[in-house]
């Protein structure tokens, strides 16, 4: 696999390894990240495997009547129910994942008025719900991160294209986008938000569409320099001459270029994504009411001050999260420079 990698690719990626500090947040940050992506198989209200009279069952994955279990109704099985475990406890068994709580699960039998401080059944306390704190930010996490994956991928998509463009083009084409780059800019977006989950009911899809519509600006300006200082090099001239096409010049040859210093940027993009999906979600503009979400946790800290673990809990969460793309970003930056990669081999 390394010998097909070129000479600088494996410079960048020894450069990348050779910042600890970046190198262990990747994986710190993956192995959370692979984690949470199973969080049904972490924090759940169902049973990850049921034996029953010779047959093997898995809510995890399948809604069962009550009666599959012996049970009187013809409606979904409420695993928690005292009465349904004590039917299958006499014919089979049940495998609980470790926190028997999902991100609605509304804990019943709280030794105290929730929100409830840390117990040995809700390890970080409930919420003002009653809801499981540790099973909210397991799911929360897993939203935020999925969500910011989604807004950077798909805003890099269109501010490359864009300031490929404008770039490779120039002329009236880079001015009058130039623009209308400084108009959209202008716009207020914290507004037009407000306008937006006052029509309708603000969701995963709504939120992304909108912060889309004006994230897709801050790589324009990265790739329109990349282009523009490379549109009159020699080899962009020779592939034009051969009869290459715009496109394919775009593509092929200059394309790859612009992408050194759009990588660079990504980390830092995707950590501004999940904290506008948080500051949303605090402010109330965000993901509906119920949804796991980190801005949640932090805004019932706030209305919760007799509650620490609330506001506690989000904040290391946060601050955790957003240091790891930090310190990533830093050693791709690094990686990617090439006055310290020359410096590192030299040396």
């Amino acid at each position: 696999m390394s010998r097909r990698l070129s000479p600088l690719t494996r410079r960048r990626l020894s450069a990348f390894c050779a910042n600890r500090r970046g190198f262990w947040s990747l994986w710190i940050f993956l192995a959370l990240f692979l984690l949470t992506l199973g969080a049904e198989f972490l924090a759940n209200d169902r049973p990850l495997l049921v034996a029953y009279d010779g047959g093997l069952y898995a809510p995890v994955l399948k809604d069962y009547p009550e009666t599959t279990f012996g049970g009187d109704f013809d409606t979904y099985a409420d695993y928690r129910d005292p009465y349904l475990q004590g039917l299958i406890s006499e014919k089979g068994w049940m495998i609980w994942p470790p926190i028997r709580f999902s991100y609605q699960t509304v804990n019943q039998n709280l030794p105290q008025p929730a929100p409830s401080p840390p117990t040995t059944t809700n390890w970080l306390g409930t919420d003002d719900g009653g809801r499981d704190v540790l099973a909210r930010l397991i799911y929360g996490f897993r939203l935020s991160i999925l969500f910011g994956l989604t807004l950077t991928l798909s805003s890099s998509v269109v501010g490359v294209a864009v300031g490929a463009v404008q770039g490779y083009f120039g002329g009236w084409l880079d001015l009058l986008a130039q623009r209308f780059l400084e108009i959209w800019s202008g716009l207020p977006q914290f507004f037009i938000l407000v306008i937006v989950s006052s029509v309708m009911i603000p969701g995963f899809w709504t939120l992304l569409i909108v912060l889309m519509l004006f994230s897709w600006t801050s790589l324009v300006a990265v790739v329109r320099a990349e282009f523009l200082r490379a549109r009159n090099f020699d080899y962009v001239r020779a592939a034009r001459a051969l009869g290459m096409s715009d496109l394919q010049i775009m593509v092929r040859h200059v394309l790859p270029n612009a992408m050194t210093a759009t990588l660079t940027f990504m980390p830092f993009v995707l950590s501004g994504s999940i904290v506008a999906l948080t500051s949303l979600d605090f402010l109330g503009l965000g993901l509906p009411p119920g949804s796991p979400s980190l801005g949640d946790l932090l805004q019932q800290g706030k209305e919760n001050l007799q509650a620490p673990w609330l506001g506690i809990t989000g904040f290391l969460t946060l601050a955790v999260m957003l240091s790891l793309l930090v310190f990533i970003g830093e050693a791709v930056r690094d990686a990617f420079d090439p006055r310290k990669t020359t410096q590192r081999n030299t040396g």
